[in-house]
């Protein structure tokens, strides 16, 4: 996946939200929907998360200094960490919060005609955000499942996006149903019940994404595909016999760290073998060309058998 077309998801989320956030405190105001707030306070946090998405992005740009040689690039994923956390606590919890207190307190809505009407008006702006994140994704995701993908993204920026922009969508679902059945029932019940159904879609989406960036902060290996590409690249390099072992990290979205044992043969030069591990690395950056940082180590294949040293001709030894 590219970093343009996490970008470009982001900012096209950023301003769907701005607007959406903008209608529905209009909304809330006029209607007092409990669903409303949480859903606007919802478009809010979204807002601010791209914004730390953006403000990551631009960050990890830094060049590389003498206390961070490998460079800044895992400072996208510090702020897809802290994108989880605002979803939870700004989003998930506030709903929660102002969803039981309306289910306390149930006030009859105002004009919901005009909360429908920007729900309606929300969902299509959200569409039209999460298709572009969906394009975005279709360009490397390949013969993956949408949930497969988002699991092996080393990217932070597209998976967030396309979860919150899904997350958004089923959120407003529930707002509408739960504006909708008040409206139906005279019960305003029913709308803290829809604000208490966003806010724990909203903790389940944060739980998973906290757990995706922590992974990325520790530090995760290539995907699978990745790896199999890079090994494959290594072994058909003449005068690359094997490869021993392979082990692969990602210094930033962008930026992944391979380094390998390869076997050689005994009987090579040392001018022999310098070629193939600069033949050895020119073909694994055509494979994938996220591998920026290249290590690779000769030793002699411990599989082939060590050739016996030539036997010396038995002499007669004379009878005494």
């Amino acid at each position: 996946m590219s970093t343009e077309g996490g970008t470009k998801a982001v900012i096209a989320a950023l301003l769907s939200n701005i607007g959406i956030a903008i209608s529905k405190f209009v909304a809330f105001f006029l209607t007092g929907s409990s669903s409303m707030l949480s859903e606007a306070i919802h478009s809010v946090a979204d807002s601010g998360n791209q914004l730390l998405l953006l403000l990551g992005g631009h960050r990890s740009k830094r060049a590389a200094d003498s206390e961070h040689q490998f460079g800044f690039g895992r400072v996208r994923f510090v702020y897809g960490f802290v994108v989880s956390i605002v979803l939870f606590t700004v989003g998930g919890l506030f709903a929660v919060y102002e969803g039981i207190h309306k289910i306390q307190h149930p006030d009859e809505l105002t004009d919901p005609a005009i909360a429908i009407g920007v729900l309606l008006i929300a969902m299509a702006l959200e569409g039209l955000s999460f298709r572009t994140a969906m394009r975005e994704a279709n360009k490397s995701k390949g013969r993956r499942s949408l949930a497969r993908f988002v699991k092996d993204a080393r990217q932070p920026e597209l998976p967030v996006v396309l979860l919150e922009d899904f997350g958004a969508l089923i959120g407003l679902t529930f707002a509408l149903i739960g504006v909708g059945a008040s409206v139906v029932t005279g019960n305003g019940v029913w709308d803290g019940i829809g604000s208490t159904m966003i806010g724990l879609l909203l903790l389940v989406i944060a739980a998973f994404l906290a757990t995706e960036m922590s992974s990325m902060l520790v530090g995760e290996s290539a995907i699978s595909e990745d790896q199999e590409r890079i090994r494959k690249a290594l072994e058909g390099t003449p005068d690359v016999d094997r490869v021993i072992h392979l082990k692969t990290f990602h210094m930033g979205p962008d930026d992944l760290l391979v380094a390998a044992k390869i076997a050689v043969d005994r009987t090579d030069s040392a001018a022999l073998i310098a070629r193939a591990i600069d033949a050895a690395e020119r073909r694994v950056r055509d494979e994938v060309p996220t591998a920026t940082y290249i290590y690779l180590e000769p030793d002699l294949d411990r599989l082939l058998p060590t050739p016996e040293p030539p036997t010396q001709p038995n002499e007669d030894v004379p009878n005494d």
